[in-house]
């Protein structure tokens, strides 16, 4: 667990957090939550998803972008002198999700695929809906609860947001996916590997490929 939250508080405060490709930033921040997750159970995950979500409120509120203030409460609205602590929300709940989804995703891909290779399936679409559940979780709340402040702040029309924030999802949100996928299914195998060798050499059972 420890290691888990070292690596997510670096990743959250550093740029080893986002891999710079010729289009995007590629987040690969909640690579380390889905890991967690899977590895140590949805309630250590909520945990690791909470201190991502900790390093974006701290990054959005020291470094604010445009958008920063659906992400932080002490970030004005655009055109008011105020936030609101609905970015909480925001910045909290897709984050623990994040470490609690991929968990329950893994546990069932193990008992539905068959053959050799079904824990790197399960882990790789374990990886998948890890991001897609922060991306979806993040643009659908920020759609629903700042769509008038978020279009104020990008200088569109409200009724151009929801183009926007598809864009964003089909597009990143689809990349970091993939990404997600094929990270955690090589570093996952290798650490259940590990955890499982671990428990043999203690004299215990390892974990069941369910």
């Amino acid at each position: 667990m420890a290691l888990f939250a070292a690596i997510t508080l670096i990743m959250g405060f550093t740029p080893l957090g986002f891999i710079p490709l010729p289009f995007i930033k590629l987040t690969i921040i909640h690579i380390p939550v889905i890991l967690g997750s899977i590895l140590l159970g949805p309630q250590y995950g909520a945990i690791l998803g909470a201190l991502f979500g900790l390093t974006s409120l701290i990054n959005n509120t020291v470094v604010p972008a445009v958008t920063s203030f659906t992400f932080s409460p002490f970030i004005p609205l655009p055109g008011t002198t105020h936030g609101t602590p609905v970015a909480l929300l925001i910045c909290f709940l897709p984050r623990i999700l994040v470490g609690i989804f991929p968990y329950y995703v893994f546990q069932g891909m193990n008992k539905l695929l068959k053959g050799r290779d079904k824990q790197i399936g399960a882990l790789a679409v374990s990886g998948v809906a890890g991001a897609l559940t922060n991306t979806a979780f993040v643009m659908g709340l920020i759609y629903f609860l700042f769509r008038d402040a978020y279009a104020a702040a990008k200088g569109i029309a409200p009724d151009a947001v929801p183009a926007i924030i598809m864009g964003i999802v089909s597009f990143n949100g689809v990349i970091e996916a993939i990404a997600a996928g094929i990270i955690v299914a090589a570093v996952g195998k290798v650490l259940l590997q590990f955890v499982q060798t671990g428990k043999k050499s203690k004299g215990g059972k390892a974990a069941p490929e369910k």
